[in-house]
Parts: structure tokens; sequence; C-alpha cells
């Protein structure tokens, strides 16, 4: 098998998709499917379809009568009760509106979380990389943030019931991984770790330091909250400490991670001010820890990220060309490869669609972005907090 990564694509992900005015939209993966073809970074034998998940796969984490309820608001005439389904179960709002169609959409992406941590934990493939899961903020009885079922919490459960699994689960979205934190805070076989854009300036307004956990899993969670207008060099500091420290500490058999790219720069619905270097470097750490310590079995889901254009294709491409190990992931590593560019073919499908003119490369060329004035001040903070976070490592 060697160092096989499998691309796990659900077809059936495509209708998630809450309104035209709605920041996530499933044009997102399309985007970045499509720069890994004109790349020449996605055979078609890497490819693994996935089936839906079924609902008592879904009850892994979520109760009965609120997958019943998405249900009846997904149909094209909900139930006369609808208003006071979608109020009660967190359907009804600007973020987490009900859509028709929203149970199999959300059913799609849950199986396709599924299959790829099955994928590698069955031996059929040491990497796997769903690019359309990641809904992280779904509670067990209730929608939010974008999120109707939670993907990853779902796929978790699934290979600690089949597999018995030690499970590390690494969020680099800018908002905080709670839907997954709460669904494993008393388990302490499940190791939560987010770094994230302090809860005290954006949503969910949660992942502190001092959320460890509680009972038997307390100390199997770590979050790292930092400061807006965090920049790459100090980003990837809290993130290089903090992660090495847990994964060394919890020694999974599996490291699942959320990649979503809502930390950059361009990013509408955050503060934080990091490049396309992040999502380079932190796939790159985290296939390191893999391999060091879980015979490299590693999956990779997409999440957050709202600048669909500029951002989200190269960072989550980012993600497969270092899980495949392609040689454009060495090579952009090196200082004359920094700024490679982006498939002509690529930019000349898109850029006619594109409401902003299309980034010619891979890697952001920073030299002209002004830096932050509190730099040196951000800086300390979030030394502080991923001190704080980390003490127990």
């Amino acid at each position: 098998m060697k160092d096989k990564a499998v691309y796990v694509r659900s077809t059936g992900a495509s209708p998630y998709k809450f309104n035209e005015e709605h920041p996530f939209s499933p044009l997102r993966a399309e985007l970045a499917e499509t720069l890994l073809e004109a790349s020449g970074a996605l055979p078609s034998e890497s490819v693994l379809e996935a089936d839906t998940a079924l609902d008592q796969e879904l009850e892994l984490i979520h109760r009965s009568e609120y997958i019943k309820a998405v249900r009846g608001l997904s149909l094209p005439v909900p139930p006369a009760s609808a208003a006071g389904l979608a109020r009660r179960f967190g359907l009804d709002s600007e973020d987490t509106p009900y859509f028709v169609g929203m149970h199999d959409a959300a059913a799609a992406i849950a199986g396709g979380s599924i299959a790829a941590a099955e994928a590698v934990m069955s031996g059929r493939a040491r990497h796997a990389f769903h690019m359309s899961g990641g809904l992280h903020h779904a509670f067990p009885g209730h929608g939010s943030g974008f999120c109707v079922y939670n993907d990853a919490a779902i796929a978790i459960a699934s290979v600690r019931q089949k597999h018995g699994a030690r499970v590390l689960y690494i969020d680099t979205d800018v908002h905080h991984g709670d839907g997954v934190q709460y669904a494993f805070y008393e388990d302490p076989d499940v190791f939560t770790y987010s770094i994230h854009e302090t809860g005290k300036y954006l949503f969910p307004g949660t992942g502190f330091t001092h959320e460890k956990g509680i009972d038997k899993g307390f100390g199997a969670c770590c979050n790292v909250p930092v400061q807006p207008y965090t920049e790459d060099e100090s980003w990837l500091e809290c993130f290089t400490e903090t992660v090495t420290r847990v994964a060394r500490a919890f020694k999974p058999d599996l490291i699942l991670s959320q990649h979503g790219c809502d930390a950059h720069a361009y990013d509408p619905l955050s503060h934080v001010h990091c490049s396309m270097r992040i999502y380079l470097e932190m796939p790159r750490l985290i296939r390191q820890l893999a391999h060091e310590l879980c015979g490299g079995r590693w999956v990779a889901l997409g999440g957050g990220g709202y600048d669909q254009w500029r951002v989200v294709p190269r960072a989550w491409s980012l993600v497969w060309l270092v899980m495949s190990d392609h040689p454009l992931a060495a090579r952009l590593q090196e200082p004359q490869g920094r700024l490679s560019p982006l498939p002509q073919a690529w930019l000349d499908r898109w850029q006619p669609q594109a409401p902003a003119t299309l980034p010619r490369h891979w890697l952001d060329d920073t030299s002209a972005w002004a830096p932050m004035p509190r730099r040196s001040e951000i800086t300390v903070q979030n030394r502080q907090a991923w001190e704080l976070a980390s003490q127990d490592f």
C-alpha cells in the first residue's frame, strides 16, 4: 500500500445549498476539484465514490427525532408544523435555514466522511481526503453554523464503534470546532484539538483554554484561541507548538483533521490575517505526525472557507497535494517554487465567472501586504494562549 491516498467524492453532496445569497456554496468543492484535475494531481484510480449515510449511522451522533425533523423540513412542501420544527431544531436561522433536499445532501456528506475513515482504518489506504466534509458545528439535536449533520463526529463515532480506535481530531477552521468537541467531551479516547480565532469576537463564542473536557474525558481536549489579525508566523507557532505536544502525548490510532480555510486574510467572515502559507504548512505537519505516531493513518475533511474563488480552491488542493505526496507540494516548499503558477487552463475556465481577479500563483506574495500594526502585541498574547493551552502536555 505504501502511502496510498484516496480522494473521497460524495456526489449527492452538491445540493447542499441553503440559498443563492448564502456564503456556503457547493461551488467551492467544484473549484478545488477542477484545480486538482487541471494540475494533473487527481488520477481516476485515486477517487472513491461514497454511499449516503444510513439513519443508524447518523444516529451515532444525532437524535432520531432530529433526523426525523430534518427529513420533514427537506420536503418540497414541508409539514404544517414546519415553522415550529425549524425553530425547535435550530433550522430557522439566517445561518442555517432549512431547504429542499437538505436531509439527502447532508447524509451524503456524512457518508463521504464515514467512507474516508473506513478506507483508512480498513487498510485500503493510508490517507483519505473528503473535501465536502467538515461540518463541525452541528449538535445531536440541532443544526448550527451552516451545519445540519456533523459528519466529522459521525465518522469518528463510526471508527470508534467498528475498530475501537483512539482518535485525535485536529480542527484548523478559524471557527471553534464546538460540535465535535462536545460530542466527545466525556470520552478519553477521542482527543479534540482546535485552533481558531478567539470566541470573544467570533462565532460560536466558545473554544477557550479552560475547556478541557469533563469526567473521564477531562484532559482530552485542547483549545488554542488566537487574537484577531493574527498573521502566519504567530498562527504557525501556536499550531506547531501545541498540536505536536498533544499528538505525542495522546498517541492516537488515527488522526482526523478538519481544514476550514477561513483564517485567510481574504475571508469575509473572520478577522485573522494569514496567507496561503499556513494551508501548506499545517497539512505537512499533520502528515508527519500521522507517520510518526499512528502508521500514517490520516483522514482529512474540508470545512469553512468563504472566499470561494481566491482561497478555497488553493487551500483544499494543497491538502491533497501534501496528502498524496505530489511533487508540487515539495516544490512549493522551495524558495524558487513559492510562486509556482496555477494552471492556465483552470484560470481560463473560471475567471469569466469570478467576481474578482483570480490569483495567478499557488501561494500568496505577501511582500505588498501591510503588516498588522499590533503584530508584536498579538504575538505575545497568542504565545500566552498556547502556553496555557499546552501546559498539561
